[in-house]
């Protein structure tokens, strides 16, 4: 008996260093360890070589923080394989758009991700779906399905994480990224027709705006050049018309100075002026009968000769002797003086 007795106290104590070394776990880097006693919880736990109570007394979860996990919205392993009852959602301006979409989110709280979540992915997934219908329903129907895509996906990114953490899920959204976005099926044809019809009015908008640039400006600029024109001519004559007042006056004060020299001076600038355009000039000596001839264009063609010619004396020009008129013709004359002169 006693050998019986040692034997079963060996194999207790066998069996006692056993479940205690059950208590001996493993936590890895990125992850957390989670102590439940009697399925309470108890402590979290850093990676390394950890030990707890062993079973049923205490017990322990292991949660990875660093994993990135992935749920799809509106379509299943790929964007052909659609859920239209998640995809198909309702714009602001009333049309219907077919969106497919993926959240991407990691673990950041290990206690709030085992005790407040049953289903972490279909509480992304609810989420994440009524994140992206309040802003899809905010927004026009070409806004989603082109320029507003990025900002759907920021936006959508942020309200999951407010409403995961009103949930005290325990989860943070890392990435939203927009997979497919356009109209049903049933009306895309219409769509594309609706499409093509706007490209042509923005083209056509372009077009006009491009004429616009290139006719206004030159008009502007052909305007600005006749108004400096314009400004230009009008200084121009007012300068003029200042000058020659200024002169008038100047030549009237010089006048009144000395009236005979200035009156002379006006005849032989006067005189200068007309013979300068002329080229044969017919003087008439009182004095004589004879006619003077001054042929000015000959005497400038002579040779050596420079400048303004020199006159040559009356003696050394050529003459033109006047032809005696006849007896009667002088008679004639002589009674009409008579007649004149009787006249009172």
């Amino acid at each position: 008996m006693r050998q019986i007795g040692g034997g079963f106290g060996l194999i207790a104590g066998l069996v006692l260093l056993v479940w205690l070394a059950s208590g001996f776990y493993i936590v890895v880097e990125g992850q957390r360890g989670v102590v439940l006693t009697l399925g309470k919880f108890s402590e979290v736990t850093n990676s390394g070589l950890r030990w707890r109570l062993p079973y049923p007394i205490q017990s322990h979860e292991i949660v990875d923080l660093t994993g990135v996990r992935t749920v799809e919205i509106g379509y299943r392993n790929s964007v052909k394989t659609k859920v239209l009852r998640e995809s198909l959602m309702l714009t602001d301006d009333e049309n219907i758009i077919d969106i497919q979409f993926a959240a991407q989110y990691v673990l950041k709280d290990p206690t709030e991700y085992l005790f407040n979540n049953r289903r972490t992915d279909e509480t992304v997934m609810q989420a994440g779906e009524t994140a992206v219908r309040e802003i899809v329903g905010k927004s026009k129907m070409d806004f989603a399905l082109y320029e507003g895509r990025e900002q759907i996906a920021v936006e959508a990114q942020k309200l999951m994480q407010d409403i995961l953490d009103r949930y005290k899920s325990g989860v943070a959204i890392s990435k939203v990224t927009m997979q497919n976005a356009q109209p049903p099926e049933q009306v895309q044809g219409a769509f594309d027709d609706a499409v093509r019809a706007k490209q042509d009015l923005e083209r056509q908008k372009n077009e006009g705006q491009s004429y616009y640039n290139d006719v206004v400006p030159k008009a502007r600029g052909a305007a600005s050049r006749l108004t400096e024109e314009a400004v230009g001519y009008r200084q121009r004559v007012i300068a003029n018309a200042e000058g020659e007042a200024s002169r008038f006056k100047q030549v009237v004060t010089e006048y009144n100075k000395a009236p005979v020299v200035t009156r002379d001076r006006l005849y032989i600038d006067t005189i200068q002026q007309i013979l300068s355009s002329t080229t044969k000039v017919m003087i008439d000596a009182r004095a004589g009968t004879n006619l003077l001839y001054l042929p000015l264009d000959k005497l400038l063609q002579m040779p050596g000769v420079s400048g303004a010619p020199d006159v040559s004396p009356p003696s050394q020009l050529p003459r033109v002797e006047a032809s005696t008129p006849p007896a009667d013709a002088r008679s004639r004359e002589a009674f009409r003086a008579r007649e004149r002169e009787a006249r009172p």
